[in-house]
């Protein structure tokens, strides 16, 4: 036993956290930040570690977060972000990090949702929407596939394609799940900015 109080011990890595860094390891990989033999280093670290301290490293240089830091571990909202707005604007662009579920819980509301430049956390986006009134706008880029079936619409607009219609190989599944009532959801598909 330590005899300095003030230490504590290591977080210990859950398989979801190692889990979490592979993904935004390979997200690097495919978008050039890393090339196949840092990648592949990297990936047996991540598969070896056994606390949160020995994570963190791996994607410290690779995602930037507001302030100029460094986005530490456990990833905070990785599993689920909330967005809660009433009579407001929302706007979520440029390179954040997706969750796995996303939350859209607005009323008379304008949301974009910009995913062309955002950091994948895996290969699906499940966005859960309880929206009354107002617009959503996804922008999407090539690749990206949404699935609308388990969507309740009722006096609203749809203007949902499946994908950018080019024949590029999917790369995300956003899957729009909840409701929308008086409102109108509309997709566009743009490619990313370099």
């Amino acid at each position: 036993m330590s005899a300095d109080p003030s230490s504590s011990p290591a977080l210990r890595a859950s398989d979801a956290d190692r889990d979490r860094v592979i993904e935004l390891l390979r997200a690097a990989l495919a978008d050039g930040r890393l090339d196949p033999v840092e990648f592949d280093e990297r990936l047996d670290t991540a598969l070896a570690a056994r606390t949160i301290d020995a994570l963190s490293p791996l994607t410290a240089d690779l995602i930037a977060v507001p302030g100029g830091g460094a986005l530490t571990l456990p990833l905070a909202g990785a599993e689920l972000i909330t967005i809660k707005e009433k009579h407001g604007t929302v706007r979520r662009d440029g390179r954040w990090t997706l969750p796995h579920r996303l939350a859209l819980r607005t009323a008379w509301c304008d949301v974009m949702l910009d995913l062309t430049s955002a950091v994948r956390s895996g290969p699906e986006l499940v966005i859960e929407l309880r929206v009354s009134g107002g617009n959503v706008e996804l922008v999407l880029a090539p690749g990206m596939v949404v699935d609308a079936n388990e969507l309740s619409v009722r006096h609203s607009a749809l203007a949902i394609s499946r994908d950018a219609g080019d024949n590029t190989p999917e790369t995300l599944h956003v899957r729009l799940a909840g409701r929308i009532r008086h409102g109108r959801i509309d997709t566009r598909w743009e490619a990313p900015r370099r």
